[in-house]
């Protein structure tokens, strides 16, 4: 059995390879990929050659974590069934060429207990579970304080908010200082954090990744107050501490989602109270993907790219 995948050969140079696939046992499904999102967070630092030492990495790799498709054959464990379509959030089924995270190919096998049944109506929109169910950790961690201010308004600062206000709390202000990335709140306010007057934050959640505002964020914070790091970050994290001292600054690092938090997000938006539209903004047919992956690095009115598989078929 062979599958198609994008495959990062080294930083900046994406290819389509045909690649032979792993052979599945009857705790795995194989799964026709119909859709796959790129990742501007550890996606971007993959394409860049500024991802840290991480494990599984190096090159050349299959890269994605965000696909959906319908499963085509379903070990007799497994308790799916062909035509079903399912979120695949990663996949390690392609020999000697590494998986991080393995999801962006026409074909995957994955062991059952990786896949998630979705609801055959949210068609391309289910590649954003991963990051939905991202953002919902970060909230729901034991201990954590809803998010007052998130800085950054692109599909994860979004989610935050969304999310925030659907588990109940106060809507949260988000900062955006690109004017192309303003629009599109719901239920929420954007603002330029220069024309942010407050200084008492209790909790900032940041995901824009940037690795030299946590000075200005502290100056933000209220006494006793929280800084969450909900991005991805290339390159290590600095402060000042005189000014974290006086505010007994406290730091949390929100990581990576637990299948609980996908099946508590998958509800939320089966329950109608988590809406998914409008967050996806480019379509790329796969053949043109290196286009695809330089527009969605690149192009700041790009919030999400999905890379349509069907041309494949």
């Amino acid at each position: 059995m062979e599958t198609i995948a994008v495959v990062l050969k080294q930083p900046e140079q994406v290819e389509l390879s045909r690649l032979a696939l792993t052979r599945p046992t009857a705790d795995d499904v194989v799964v026709d990929v119909e859709w796959s999102g790129v990742s501007t967070g550890t996606e971007r630092l993959l394409w860049s050659g500024r991802m840290p030492p991480f494990p599984g990495m190096g090159y050349p790799l299959v890269p994605g974590y965000e696909s959906v498709g319908r499963v085509v054959e379903a070990g007799s464990s497994s308790g799916l069934h062909a035509g079903q379509r399912v979120f695949v959030p990663g996949a390690k089924c392609f020999g000697d060429v590494r998986g991080l995270f393995g999801a962006s190919a026409s074909r995957l096998v994955v062991p059952v207990k990786r896949v998630v049944p979705l609801d055959q109506n949210l068609g391309d929109r289910g590649i954003l579970l991963a990051l939905a169910a991202t953002a919902y950790h970060a909230i729901s961690a034991r201990g954590a304080t809803a998010p007052n201010c998130i800085v950054g308004h692109g599909v994860l600062g979004r989610l935050l908010a969304r999310l925030s206000i659907a588990v109940g709390n106060d809507p949260p202000v988000v900062w955006e200082k690109n004017p192309a990335r303003v629009g599109g709140a719901v239920g929420y306010g954007v603002l330029d954090p220069e024309h942010d007057t407050c200084r008492n934050y209790g909790s900032i959640y940041d995901v824009s990744g940037d690795c030299n505002l946590l000075d200005s964020l502290i100056g933000r914070l209220a006494p006793g107050g929280e800084i969450v790091l909900a991005g991805f970050y290339g390159e290590p994290l600095s402060f000042a501490f005189p000014p974290a001292f006086m505010r007994e600054a406290r730091m949390r690092v929100a990581a990576e989602w637990q299948p609980a938090d996908l099946i508590a997000t998958k509800a939320l938006i089966e329950a109608g109270r988590l809406s998914l539209d409008g967050l996806i903004t480019h379509h790329h047919d796969v053949r043109e993907a290196a286009d695809a992956y330089r527009t969605a690095f690149e192009d700041a009115a790009c919030l999400k790219m999905v890379l349509n598989w069907s041309s494949l078929s």
